[in-house]
């Protein structure tokens, strides 16, 4: 079946920039050129949040992998972290020197990777947004920047045509992919951490094994590919370009399944949601888009639990040429004892709320800290006014 328009969202007043859900398909965020960022519910006629803070275009946009907070990059080159509810606070740090085009967390929530127009990318600490280190070998805007699944490796893409690959630890480049014939605007991670794929004005997707640093599939279209996002499964990657389409790939035969028309005008950004049953997109007619999948609906659910349960630690099996690999999987999966598969999913289920309400309450700590610091900040700086102030005084008087 095909992919279908589920819900639509109108309320922004300039292109949208970036989509995000959050990890329970409550909330979705989007950042737009009007300078807003707002917070859609799935929850039919529920109100939207619209969040003013940026003082010019909101260019990305991501909730916490708790989804208890949101980051966004903005062109008046700060980040924010927002708490997505009725208050919406947020705490403001200045990040770069020019406009940030791209937010990213960490798998564990602890860790933000920045992309910037200053031809940089930045990681921070969420806790206190502490700066931790640059990385700086692009010699144009870095357009996107984003953390493997297991954190240890980041990718960037950039005008300079160039995707690079960085080890967070030592924080070297270790690999530079340089066959895009133009710039490239966006890259991720395969949800295996084995492969990235990356998005040019050259009108490609090119997919490469980062293990190997070899190219493994390369798509070519008829317009410049704004962004892209993988399928939880890794079986499938979903595009927005400037002819104002939506495509989604199957990575396992390497061809294209469905072309979308929703958008008047370039579709700019495009994400599925964590459980892969939905997929937002947002385009320069201001509109925000919320698709279900239809496709392979019975299959992604068994390959998502094939992943919690049997892939091996560094997700070997699942790159994009197991095919077969895959195939034989699916069928173990489909004809396990269901009563003990049953068992374990409630107790995965529970674990993982526990985990999730964990993490809010960490996050809601975090946010609190961090506003409580910034109010610390502002009454030193007021009580060293004021110090300064009395000893002008002290010294008019003298004189």
């Amino acid at each position: 079946e095909d992919p279908s328009l589920e819900r639509h969202f109108k309320g922004h007043r300039d292109a949208v920039t970036s989509v995000d859900f959050s990890l329970n398909k409550k909330q979705l965020a989007s950042g737009s050129m009007d300078s807003c960022l707002m917070i859609w519910s799935m929850r039919p006629q529920m109100r939207a949040y619209r969040f003013v803070g940026h003082k010019d275009a909101v260019m990305c946009v991501q909730f916490s992998p708790s989804g208890h907070l949101v980051a966004s990059g903005s062109r008046d080159k700060t980040v924010r972290l927002w708490v997505p509810s009725v208050k919406g606070e947020s705490t403001v740090f200045k990040a770069h020197t020019a406009t940030v085009r791209s937010v990213h967390f960490s798998s564990d929530g602890q860790s933000l990777v920045t992309a910037s127009d200053d031809k940089t990318v930045k990681v921070w600490t969420v806790h206190r947004q502490k700066f931790l280190f640059s990385l700086s070998q692009h010699i144009n805007w870095v357009r996107c920047a984003r953390f493997s699944p297991d954190g240890r490796l980041i990718v960037s893409a950039s005008d300079d045509k160039t995707v690079k690959l960085w080890d967070k630890t030592s924080r070297e480049c270790i690999h530079s992919f340089c066959e895009h014939g133009g710039f490239v605007n966006h890259v991720d991670f395969h949800p295996s951490g084995t492969c990235i794929a990356a998005a040019g004005t050259d009108n490609t997707v090119k997919v490469w094994d980062v293990r190997m640093n070899r190219l493994l599939q390369h798509y070519q279209g008829n317009a410049v590919v704004n962004s892209l996002s993988f399928h939880p499964s890794g079986n499938y990657l979903v595009t927005a370009s400037n002819d104002s389409t939506l495509k989604i790939l199957d990575l396992l035969e390497g061809r294209l399944l469905y072309t979308l028309h929703g958008h008047q005008g370039p579709a700019t950004c495009v994400a599925f949601s964590r459980a892969g049953d939905l997929f937002a997109s947002g385009g320069s007619d201001e509109q925000v888009m919320v698709w279900k999948t239809n496709f392979d609906a019975a299959d992604y659910g068994d390959v998502l639990k094939m992943q919690k349960s049997g892939t091996s630690v560094d997700g070997t099996h699942h790159t994009l040429q197991s095919e077969t690999d895959c195939g034989v999987h699916l069928k173990k999966t489909k004809t396990q004892d269901s009563g003990r598969k049953h068992a374990q999913q409630e107790e995965e289920t529970s674990l993982a709320s526990t985990l999730e309400h964990i993490m809010g309450q960490l996050d809601v700590l975090t946010q609190t800290v961090s506003i409580l610091e910034q109010r610390l900040t502002l009454t030193e700086d007021k009580l060293k006014e004021c110090l300064e102030n009395q000893q002008k005084i002290i010294q008019n008087k003298t004189s």
